[in-house]
Order: C-alpha cells, then sequence, then structure tokens
C-alpha cells in the first residue's frame, strides 16, 4: 500500500498509471467493498469532500468523516494512528501542515492521501491534468503559465511540472515568487505563446499588488492558438480573472472539473493496490 502525499514522491510512469486505471474505473466496481476510508475535511471543502464521497460509494465503500481540528488532540498522532489503522483500510486528509500528514504515513500500514495542505494539491492536479490529456494531444508539451502568488496552488503546479517533465512559469511581483520556479514579472510577456493559463484566487493583502495582473480575454489572445484558461475555482471575476475571460472560449469551463471523482477512485486503487 502506498500513501499519496506529494506527486514527487512517485514517477512519471506511477502518475500515468493511475490515469489507466481511470481510464478503465468501471474495472473496478466493488473494489472497496467492505472497505472503510476515514476522511478528514472541513466544512468549508465542497468539490474535493463531494467527488471523493460519492467516489467511495460508487466503488462499494463505506467513508467515515470527521473536521480535521479532531487531529489537534492532547494524544499524539502515532497512538490515534496506531488504533486507527485496526479499522480502516485508507486515510483522506485536508489539513494546513503537511508534516501531520507524514507523520500519519509513518504511523501506518495503510494509505494516506492528502486532499489539500498549504504545501500543495495533489489530486486536484492530476484531475487537472488527466482532463488535458483528453483535450490536447501534447499536454505534456504544452507550455504551462501559473498567475499567482506563491502558494499551495502554484506549489501544487510546479510540484506537477517537477513530476511530470512539463514546462512551468510563473507570473508575479518578485516578492510573491514560487521557491525553485521560474517567475515573470511582464504580464503581456509571460501569457505570450503559453498553452494552459492558470491562476489562483487572491487574498485581500494582495490585491492591489496584483492588480495589473489579472487574466482578462484580452491577454488570453496573445496566448498560443487554441490556449486555454484553467482558474482554480473558487476564482473572483473582477480580480484574479476577468468577468470576460472567463464568458470567452478559452475558459476550459465547468465540466473541466468532472474527472476529480474518476481520478480520486483512481489515485484510491492505486494507492491500496501498491
Amino acid at each position: 500500500m502506498k500513501s499519496f502525499i506529494r506527486l514527487t514522491d512517485h514517477t512519471k510512469e506511477d502518475l500515468l498509471e493511475i490515469f489507466k486505471i481511470a481510464d478503465n474505473i468501471d474495472q473496478y466496481k466493488d473494489f472497496l467493498k467492505g472497505k472503510t476510508i476515514v476522511m478528514f475535511f472541513p466544512a468549508s471543502s465542497i468539490r474535493t469532500r463531494v467527488s471523493f464521497e460519492k467516489g467511495i460509494y460508487l466503488l462499494g465503500g463505506q467513508s467515515i468523516l470527521f473536521d480535521p481540528a479532531t487531529l489537534d488532540k492532547k494524544e499524539d498522532i502515532r497512538d490515534v494512528c496506531g488504533y486507527l489503522q485496526n479499522w480502516a483500510d485508507a486515510v483522506i486528509v485536508r489539513y494546513k501542515d503537511i508534516s501531520m500528514l507524514d507523520k500519519m504515513a509513518q504511523s501506518m500500514d495503510i494509505p494516506v492521501i492528502n486532499a489539500l495542505t498549504d504545501d500543495n494539491h495533489p489530486c486536484e492536479m492530476m484531475s487537472d491534468l488527466y482532463t488535458l490529456s483528453k483535450r490536447r494531444p501534447d499536454y505534456l508539451k504544452d507550455k504551462y503559465l501559473f498567475m499567482g502568488a506563491d502558494g499551495n496552488i502554484g506549489r501544487a503546479w510546479k510540484e506537477a511540472a517537477d513530476a511530470f517533465g512539463f514546462s512551468f512559469t510563473q507570473c508575479a511581483p518578485a516578492q510573491y515568487a514560487i521557491p525553485g520556479a521560474q517567475c515573470q514579472s511582464d504580464i503581456r510577456e509571460a501569457v505570450k505563446g503559453k498553452d494552459i493559463v492558470c491562476t489562483d484566487s487572491l487574498t485581500q493583502d494582495q490585491r492591489e499588488t496584483f492588480k495589473d495582473y489579472q487574466v482578462t480575454k484580452e491577454l488570453m489572445e496573445s496566448a498560443a492558438d487554441g490556449a486555454v484558461l484553467n482558474p482554480c475555482p473558487p476564482f473572483y471575476r473582477g480580480e484574479e480573472v476577468s468577468s470576460d475571460a472567463i464568458d470567452s472560449k478559452f475558459f476550459v469551463g465547468y465540466d473541466f472539473k468532472q474527472s476529480l471523482l474518476t481520478v480520486q477512485q483512481a489515485i484510491l486503487v492505486y494507492s491500496l493496490l501498491n
């Protein structure tokens, strides 16, 4: 059994194997029959939680939900996990500190799956890349641009680029650069020739600094032929993206996230089989 905490913990071939499982997910009907998946999700989670819960149900499994605050107890996490693995077959965790997931994985013989931390969001990246693989013939040869500040989504795209080997550039003021990433400060130059433009929402403190970094329809028209805009939800019209960009042909569409369910099912299957 193998945990899924960072994309870079796995080879490119491993990650592409997850895509193959997703392609054939119907073959895994009842794969989770008799199995229990324990989930730690805050009340604010919508897309990731719903798709995981439904995915577990469709594979015949049972999910049990806890607030991640239950992990912040006096009892040592090693002792919590020592008991938990008596009844759980896998654990899915959304928690700020990725080191908590590492400790849980080290304390159990069952997989720990990362549903978002302050460092990354591997399941979301896998879903986005899987969908792009169905829409674009050379998705790993495309040039990816992330417009936004250093944070878990930007770092997740950098992690995905490291794991899969595709071209990745960030566009942001220098003080918001992602460690290890190529960062450009000129938004118009950064967009030119890019195939996939990704964004993340801004904090209140960042909005003024990023006021000239909004992705607009006009900007997207200077990207590569057939370029797409993939904003990370929740996105906010008039902030990191303009309303006309979302309403344009460039926006990947709301159905872009449909594969979250299938890919997360595949990640569960992969983690339990390996």
